[in-house]
């Protein structure tokens, strides 16, 4: 995966974590909880499906 597509999609999650009240550090995220991992990857996967489905219109 290029660097411009993982930094963009860094970025995604942190502004979604931040949205969310949940703070990501830099790097390692390992005593992340999985319901707040969940949370993130929850929302991330529900705007990709929206952004789709407003181009679709």
């Amino acid at each position: 995966m290029g660097n411009n597509i993982k930094n963009a999609r860094n970025r995604f999650k942190e502004e979604v974590a931040t949205q969310l009240g949940i703070n990501l550090k830099p790097g390692d995220n390992g005593n992340l909880s999985a319901r707040d991992a969940g949370r993130i990857g929850g929302e991330m996967v529900r705007r990709m499906i929206r952004s789709y489905e407003e181009r679709l219109k």
